[in-house]
């Protein structure tokens, strides 16, 4: 066949969803223009949507190393060896962009927000000051150059690149929430009634109005305005959730299907290479506190504090062909009867081994792998897993009122995230009694009452030397980018108050769903 007969081939299976006809005809396409990169973009899309998982990724490896590509097939290829976790492919383009004067400055600010993903920053960064070097007034660059100079601790620099967007689009509001997450904002500077404002514009898309609406939150809260702070994340939650497909019972069927998967507390770790570095999970809810404990145990010298990162969820996918949306689905759990855990566990060590020092320890810090424990147990024996506790309403209130991205989708909701919560609850007794002393739980109310005391706890039970470092957060100088990345620069700070209590009245549906699921609430607050 010609390649326009097996282009117009493509193109009908696409329309069709004829997934395997499409993909027949995409390898005929690459077989006589195997230099086009598009052709093997395309491919590794169409063995994605057949479920197909390491096809799909030997695809875009296959297009990362073809010579003939536009800009657009560059854009598409940074965000497709992101969704296999590819940052040596990221890396490899980026520094080609930064290397190249002419360079676009949207490529370089997608590397640099891709690259951040993988927790790489240093070039992330390097990827933001080449993006707004080559193009000053390019909005992308310095939306992405303030997200990463926040990242490196630099608020002032961040500022001003934010505000220079909104000089020349009043109404960004993505800019307008970035901002007000840099500083306590006070009566006498903030930003509410522009944000009042924006959030008045008829027709505002769902996103704009949740990052608006949750930016009026966060400001009204930092002036003590709780009654319109309310209001203001009550729109923002119904804007974003407007954007979301969630259904509570996928949680409850995950959590029953892992819940009923088989134990093996006898695997071996004799696969392990011998100068092999020791993995400590930090797991838990997201906003439980998670950075601040990676931020205490990045304070030794003999750990290297890497963040939140999916590469165990990376390995379970190539090892059951299948790509998850989130950190593990039902299709994880019931191909993972067939994996081999030893590759998985040595899969997992190869992929980190660029991001490492000479430090014995590196922490991984993605939350929600609490649900992966039961597969890190099998492939990482050696691994330490700590699960950070924090007080229920406390950290769900903390989810209610944070923008994520598309993970979490489960937190706009009273009643949906209340069960949520109970359903990691569940999930972690039952990790508990499945792998009984492969988890420390660490108190985040006792970490903050007496951070000498838990991480002398937590480094004795990682095998770590405990250094007086390990109790403040400002002894380690890495880049954070969670969304504790102001607050995780300073001390640590105990409240007396929690931050939920000026809104009791308003989370009676969450605190009511808690308890009836058997969860305790402090009758002084509720």
């Amino acid at each position: 066949m010609t390649l326009a007969s097996l282009q117009a081939r493509v193109t009908a299976a696409v329309q069709a969803k004829d997934w395997p006809v499409a993909a027949e005809a995409l390898r005929g396409v690459t077989r006589l223009a195997p230099h086009s990169a598009r052709a093997w973009i395309d491919l590794s899309y169409v063995e994605s949507f057949r479920g197909r998982y390491r096809a799909a990724h030997e695809a875009i490896l296959s297009a990362a190393n073809a010579p003939q590509r536009t800009n657009e097939d560059l854009a598409d290829l940074i965000a497709r060896l992101r969704t296999f976790n590819d940052a040596a492919g990221v890396q490899a383009i980026a520094r080609a962009l930064i290397g190249a004067s002419d360079s676009d400055a949207r490529l370089l600010a997608a590397c640099a927000l891709q690259l951040s993903n993988l927790n790489d920053h240093g070039l992330a960064l390097a990827c933001a000051q080449a993006a707004v070097s080559r193009q000053p007034a390019d909005i992308a660059a310095r939306l992405a150059r303030g997200q990463m100079l926040a990242q490196h601790g630099d608020i002032e620099g961040a500022a001003a690149d934010f505000q220079a967007c909104l000089r020349q689009v009043p109404g960004l509001a993505q800019a307008w929430w970035s901002l007000s997450r840099l500083r306590k904002q006070s009566p006498e500077e903030n930003h509410v009634e522009p944000l009042r404002r924006l959030l008045a514009t008829p027709r505002l898309r769902p996103l704009d109005a949740a990052f608006a609406a949750f930016a009026l939150h966060k400001e009204l809260d930092d002036l003590g305005d709780h009654d319109g702070a309310w209001g203001a994340l009550e729109q923002a939650c119904r804007a974003k959730r407007s954007t979301l497909s969630y259904a509570a019972g996928d949680s409850r069927a995950l959590v029953d299907a892992l819940s009923a998967m088989p134990t093996t507390t006898t695997t071996s770790v004799t696969h392990l290479q011998a100068n092999a570095r020791m993995p400590v999970f930090i797991v838990g809810m997201h906003r439980s506190g998670t950075t601040l404990l990676e931020q205490l145990l990045d304070g030794s010298p003999q750990v290297r504090g890497v963040g939140e990162l999916y590469d165990f969820t990376s390995a379970m996918r190539h090892a059951t062909d299948h790509h998850c949306k989130g950190v593990i689905d039902a299709t994880i759990v019931q191909r993972a009867a067939e994996v081999d855990f030893a590759q998985v566990g040595q899969r997992y060590l190869d992929g980190m081994a660029w991001r490492l020092g000479d430090q014995p320890f590196f922490t991984d810090k993605l939350p929600s792998n609490f649900l992966n424990i039961g597969f890190i147990c099998r492939a990482l024996p050696q691994a330490r897993i700590l699960h950070m506790v924090r007080d229920p309403v406390e950290t769900c209130f903390s989810n209610l009122r944070e923008l994520f991205s598309e993970a979490n989708p489960y937190s706009y909701d009273q009643a949906e995230l209340a069960d949520y919560f109970l359903q990691y609850r569940r999930l972690m007794a039952y990790w508990h009694s499945a792998w009984p002393g492969r988890i420390l739980d660490v108190d985040y109310a006792q970490l903050t009452r007496d951070p000498e005391k838990v991480m002398r706890q937590v480094a004795a039970f990682c095998g770590i030397e405990y250094m007086d470092a390990m109790r403040d957060p400002r002894s380690s100088t890495r880049a954070v980018a969670t969304a504790s990345v102001v607050q995780v620069r300073e001390r640590v700070v105990r409240r007396e108050v929690p931050k939920w209590a000026p809104y009791a009245r308003h989370l009676q549906p969450l605190i009511a769903a808690l308890r009836q699921g058997g969860v305790e609430v402090a009758e002084a607050f509720a």
